[in-house]
């Protein structure tokens, strides 16, 4: 049974949101001055995160572009430290902001920064990615992508620059994520690929003029990336280590960056095995509920041939996400959540991407562009099940990243725009999303065995991951059911696909993101268990004065930052 609210029509406006804009404060200055900054060195944030003024820019991905960086956040953290705080969101501000900024410095001394490169968060990505998100509709908007898309051989140089410094040190991704990024140059650059693909239907409204810088524009665009492929197969590939795995101490330092807590590595690990088992256990009983006496294997099978959960082409596919955050959104606004007006507008899209995958991005400042999920089809993809990815729907969308993301960037009167826009802690931000996942479960819209499956099934891989990823990294011995002893790619191959019921390709690009951005995948997982036991205690702490919808508005006025500034701010 869906939860019986279901009819419920929320009230135009909400109390909680009807707030007297709060002072700016010192704290608040500095961390405004770090943001304004900030996005004059790295225009792609400044898209991303919807700010005005920087949408014919790419950032200098150079050793000196990250210097300068580093110089900022050195003269950020210095003016917080003389800084006074005047209420408890300044004291978060100094909390969260100490914590990010330093951890990135940490992480552009280790070298890091210079040698990145993986098949998902890379500099290699963010180039081509940010115009998914650069306005389309007219003639002037074609004529930005443009002039942005003339900077992509330079941007794309001067990452060069960075990679080329760094090699000489060791520091060089592995093999398999040069490979595989190489792979992906090609892909881009190919006949039918992303480039060849502009501007598609819409070239012929568009004025000769801009038509013709376009398809300049494009030329050296894919002219860049095609040399970047070479450079990375025949450059970069001789010098690329062959082990996967980062070590221990790196280790430690990525999985801070990603939760913003410290958690005993050894401990997460043996806990992603339990967490693993009792997922398990609980998919055997469901699959039983499907189709009595059957597997879990047999059950997915019946479940992906039944035409009841089943879309065909990506119009049904988009309609179909659409419905389901319109329905949340309706459902949920004053009941479980406090969900203001601009905040209550998601909009679903197919990415002009072929990768696989569903994502998120957050409104403009101004939410003159919505917030977006996003599904990027695989070429060739035509049917769709729900029953698998309804729970990704909820994990992306409503009451996932949408609210969370959309929800702080609304509150202008409590919260500096550093705290708003551009606060992100991955374990946060995951872990709350898996924590939506379950909680939609709680309120009963995963009820339907097929879609408790789907959940289940996602939520399988989230705990594989952290016995991967850890085990692997961190040369943890190997669970007994693939052998023990040390891992290997084979032994990793070999679990994730007992844990896991996604297809061959999207599998096997799930395990190079694991190898090649260590620390990450875990921190959804990781993020869940320390939301749950943040609202366990909190639960426990006010017994039946306990209040969900509180606890949430409390929780996301907060905003993205770790997990650990978190906790400290809503126990207080």
């Amino acid at each position: 049974m869906v939860d019986a609210r279901l009819g419920y029509v929320p009230p135009v406006t909400t109390d909680a949101h009807a707030q007297q804009a709060r002072p700016t404060t010192e704290v608040d200055h500095i961390a405004n001055g770090y943001l304004d900054a900030f996005v004059l060195l790295s225009p792609i944030t400044a898209t991303y995160l919807g700010i005005a003024g920087h949408d014919e820019e790419l950032d200098d991905f150079s050793p000196s572009g990250l210097a300068a960086q580093s110089e900022l956040r050195k003269a950020t953290l210095a003016a917080l430290a003389g800084a006074t705080a005047s209420d408890d969101i300044d004291r978060v501000t100094l909390a969260a902001m100490n914590e990010r900024l330093a951890l990135a410095e940490e992480t552009y001394a280790a070298g890091l920064d210079e040698m990145s490169l993986n098949v998902l968060a890379s500099p290699l990505q963010a180039i081509r990615d940010v115009f998914d998100l650069m306005p389309t509709e007219t003639d002037a908007h074609w004529a930005v992508i443009a002039s942005r898309m003339l900077k992509v051989p330079a941007a794309l140089d001067s990452y060069v620059d960075s990679l080329r410094a760094a090699a000489p040190l060791g520091l060089v991704s592995p093999r398999r994520q040069v490979k595989a990024c190489a792979a992906q140059c090609a892909a881009l650059t190919a006949a039918d690929g992303y480039f060849s693909g502009l501007p598609g239907d819409r070239e012929g409204v568009l004025a000769n003029a801009t038509a013709t810088a376009l398809r300049h524009a494009v030329a050296e665009a894919s002219s860049a990336y095609a040399r970047m492929g070479e450079f990375l197969q025949h450059e970069l590939l001789p010098q690329a280590p062959e082990a996967d795995a980062c070590g221990l101490e790196r280790y430690r330092l990525l999985s801070r960056l990603f939760l913003g807590a410290s958690v005993d590595l050894e401990e997460t690990y043996q806990w992603g095995q339990q967490e693993l088992a009792r997922i398990t256990a609980e998919m055997e009983q469901v699959a039983g509920q499907i189709q009595p006496g059957a597997s879990v294997t047999e059950a997915i099978a019946a479940l992906d041939a039944d035409p009841g959960y089943q879309l065909h082409g990506t119009d049904e596919l988009k309609a179909w996400m659409q419905d389901k955050a319109d329905e949340v959104i309706t459902n949920l606004a004053g009941t479980d959540f406090d969900i203001p007006m601009p905040v209550r507008t998601i909009e679903c899209l197919i990415a002009p991407t072929q990768t696989g995958g569903i994502y998120y991005t957050g409104p403009s400042e101004d939410f003159s562009r919505p917030g977006r999920m996003w599904w990027s089809v695989p070429r060739g993809t035509t049917e769709f099940s729900t029953w698998r990815e309804l729970t990704t729907v909820y994990h992306e969308g409503v009451p996932g990243h949408h609210l969370q993301v959309a929800q702080t960037v609304f509150r202008s009167e409590l919260l500096n725009r550093w705290r708003r826009l551009d606060a992100w802690t991955s374990g946060h931000g995951e872990g709350w999303a898996l924590y939506a996942e379950r909680l939609m479960a709680e309120l009963g819209y995963m009820d339907d065995p097929g879609n408790r499956m789907g959940m289940l099934d996602g939520q399988s891989l989230r705990a594989a991951r952290v016995v991967l990823d850890i085990g692997v990294h961190c040369s943890f011995a190997a669970p007994d059911e693939v052998g023990g002893g040390q891992w290997t790619y084979d032994k990793a191959w070999q679990f994730l696909r007992a844990h896991a019921s996604m297809g061959e390709d999207l599998l096997r690009f799930e395990l190079d993101r694991y190898l090649g951005w260590p620390g990450q995948a875990p921190s959804y997982k990781i993020g869940e268990r320390l939301w749950l036991q943040l609202r366990d205690e909190i639960r426990t702490r006010e017994g039946d004065a306990f209040d969900l919808r509180a606890f949430h508005r409390r929780a996301l006025d907060i905003g993205g930052v770790g997990l650990d500034t978190l906790r400290q701010a809503v126990l207080g």
